[in-house]
């Protein structure tokens, strides 16, 4: 587990200061080195050089650079001459904080409902669950579809941010109301509850001191199973044209420039923003497992 946590929190520190880590921002465009290749880092008397140009550190705000004319470009660039790294760091914002916001919001929905439902039973039980399976059946891809229809064709990251967030968040709330709703039902039969219920204890009071200590540990196999799902449907959702537009970058509208197949086979550093998906997801599912195998002790 501590391997895996080490590669989480090393790519969100990155992540979180890509100011900082990235040498340009994410709009910065050199047009004269359109599709330049990653430009080879040697050293000359035990100093690092990109191609002819020494690399300065701590210089402009940024951890490292070349002056002017050169230029480094670690992963390549694109076809407009961005530094596909830098944009990598920056779109990173976008993809892992949406996960982490919608799992958020998806957890916070899961929570309620599911503590509703399990505790007060009857016909609130029966209204939630069953609005739940509704819920499931939608069909969710062709709703985005046509909610983007009506949005207008370029609104600001911002708010694409939030309106991706929101709708990941509100799709995902079933599974873990079930979960937790689970819980609820199990617990509110515990001897300790029933005492507290018989010494005149309120609904509130036994919810909040009793029933949703017992949901933490769901909670938190949840989160860690559900924060890899969510960046991914944002990857999805914006390599589809569905979720944070250009100029601004995420790691799904990266990956949209590499979607042409003579791109792809002329500039394969373009599919950087999908090899950096794979250690987040797999230290996400790696976390996951081992909550669970402690869960299940």
């Amino acid at each position: 587990m501590k391997p895996a946590l080490g590669v989480l929190v090393l790519v969100h520190v990155a992540v979180l200061g890509a100011g900082f880590f990235a040498p340009y921002d994410y709009a910065e465009q050199h047009r004269e080195f359109p599709y330049a290749p990653p430009t080879p880092i040697h050293f000359r008397d035990w100093r690092p050089y990109a191609g002819e140009y020494p690399l300065r550190f701590f210089a402009k705000g940024r951890l490292f650079g070349v002056d002017e004319p050169g230029v480094v470009f670690l992963f390549g660039s694109d076809g407009f001459g961005r530094d596909v790294f830098s944009r990598v760091l920056y779109g990173g914002q976008v993809s892992l904080f949406t996960g982490l916001a919608a799992c958020a919001v998806s957890l916070a929905f899961g929570l309620g409902l599911g503590t509703l439902a399990g505790f007060w039973g009857g016909w609130v039980d029966q209204v939630l669950m069953r609005g739940g399976e509704l819920f499931l059946a939608l069909p969710w891809l062709y709703l985005l579809l046509a909610v983007r229809g009506f949005l207008p064709l370029h609104i600001e990251p911002v708010e694409a941010f939030l309106l991706m967030v929101a709708i990941i968040g509100t799709v995902g709330w079933v599974r873990p109301a079930r979960l937790i709703r689970g819980v609820v039902l199990s617990g509110r039969e515990r001897g300790f509850v029933l005492a507290a219920r018989g010494f005149g204890a309120s609904g509130a009071y036994l919810i909040r001191r009793h029933i949703l200590p017992m949901t933490f540990g769901v909670i938190l196999t949840q989160a860690t199973v559900l924060i890899p799902q969510y960046i991914l449907a944002e990857v999805t959702l914006s390599f589809l044209g569905l979720g944070v537009a250009e100029p601004a970058p995420s790691w799904g509208n990266m990956l949209a420039e590499a979607r042409q197949y003579h791109v792809l086979v002329s500039h394969p550093w373009l599919l950087a923003p999908g090899l950096a998906t794979v250690p987040v997801l797999l230290g996400y599912l790696r976390i996951a497992d081992c909550v669970l195998e402690s869960t299940a002790k």
